[in-house]
């Protein structure tokens, strides 16, 4: 038997090795990165021919293109089938099929950064830092971060189970109905005469648009300064995210994204001055695109930065589109603040560090409470602090001439 299957493997080698004559001609490979392929050849000629049913090739391919993202151990990088990338796609356009969540992939969990108001998941009573545990029944950690993704959204009308833990509590099963979710993901108030109160819960291809509308309102309000709240917000859109920082960063560099190969893309302003001074709320659920318009401000000295260390997600990703409607989703640069400042791994550090016991979750509807959000008094203290003032920069000299 031994022998057989020695002999059936040795004639896939020979088999495979003429289709990587014909393939290393192509691509011009050297000798090392030929045996490489051919190894992956060999392997996939043996499968097709010898495997107790019958396989099709395309879900073989498939298979090895995820398989090769998730050997980068990039949680960050995952490979989309054709239903994930669609899905995707629509995510970031502003309107997609789900339950309303934002999820974080790190050190093989899943964790809850941010709940769409009057989501599917909102109304269930999910929370921005539980942690989802399975999916329908298969736990977390036995399946990639695309396929977790792919689980939790879907048809329109299904429904989903989810089995969550919270800290301090057991753990629950929550069962949720799928949903076309539509997201707004600016949000403004006056707080008083003075001060304008922006919650961006994410950053889609409208935001920008979204922001400039919601900043005009504010200003012909009699807006002088701004509290700008990106706690629980998990990026996304990175142009959207350039288009506000154009809105309230002096010219300069707003952030530089720099690829492995040394390529440098600079991203600018053309802001003749600083228009308002600026408070931001972060929390340790602030990613991406939230950290990148943060680290602008505060490196500018437009902002301060009050309550938590943010996540620490430094790295750009590009959606690549294959050739059956599938799609990779790969980290290919790293993006630096005006200063240097890589947030990879190291998140944006408060200029006020504040806790919070738990999310405060009414923020989203906007309906505000200083007196239970410590976050949101301090904020309102600095700016009502650098108004008074008249300033608009952050000086060194901010907190020895600050109020106690």
């Amino acid at each position: 038997m031994k022998k057989k299957i020695l002999m059936i493997f040795l004639v896939s080698l020979i088999s495979s090795a003429l289709t990587l004559g014909f393939v290393c001609f192509l691509l011009d490979l050297n000798s090392k990165n030929a045996f490489e392929l051919g190894r992956f050849f060999a392997a996939m000629r043996f499968i097709e021919g010898h495997y107790v049913q019958e396989v099709e090739r395309g879900k073989l391919i498939d298979g090895a293109i995820g398989g090769m993202v998730n050997s980068l151990g990039d949680p960050h990088s995952i490979y989309l089938a054709p239903q994930l990338y669609s899905q995707l796609r629509a995510e970031t356009s502003g309107a997609f099929g789900g339950i309303g969540v934002y999820m974080s992939f790190k050190n093989g969990g899943v964790q809850i950064m941010n709940v769409i108001p009057d989501s599917p998941g909102y109304r269930a009573g999910l929370l921005a830092g539980d942690e989802i545990l399975a999916v329908d029944g298969i736990p977390v950690e036995e399946i990639s971060p695309g396929e977790v993704a792919l689980k939790i959204r879907g048809e329109i009308g299904t429904d989903v189970e989810l089995l969550i833990g919270r800290e301090g509590l057991e753990d629950a099963t929550y069962n949720i109905t799928r949903e076309n979710i539509q997201v707004k993901t600016v949000a403004g108030k006056m707080i008083d005469d003075k001060l304008g109160y922006i919650k961006i819960s994410n950053f889609s291809e409208n935001t920008g648009e979204e922001f400039k509308s919601v900043l005009d309102e504010l200003e012909k309000s009699g807006m002088k300064g701004i509290i700008l709240d990106m706690r629980q917000n998990p990026g996304g859109v990175i142009t959207s995210c350039i288009e506000i920082a154009q809105e309230l960063v002096p010219a300069g560099v707003i952030a530089s994204v720099i690829q492995r190969d040394g390529e440098k893309e600079v991203y600018k302003s053309e802001l003749p001055t600083a228009r308002f001074p600026i408070i931001i709320l972060l929390d340790k659920n602030s990613a991406s695109a939230a950290e990148l318009l943060s680290g602008a401000l505060q490196d500018t000295k437009v902002a301060l930065v009050v309550g938590e260390k943010s996540y620490g997600k430094g790295s750009v990703q590009t959606l690549i589109p294959m050739m059956h409607e599938d799609g990779l989703k790969l980290t290919i640069a790293k993006y630096y603040t005006p200063n240097g400042r890589s947030i990879d791994g190291e998140g944006i550090a408060p200029d006020v560090e504040i806790k919070l016991p738990a999310p405060v979750q009414q923020m989203y509807d906007l309906e505000l409470d200083a007196g239970s959000d410590p976050q949101l008094a301090k904020a309102e203290e600095l700016l009502t602090h650098q108004i008074d003032a008249g300033k608009i920069l952050f000086d060194d000299n901010f907190w020895s001439n600050s109020a106690p």
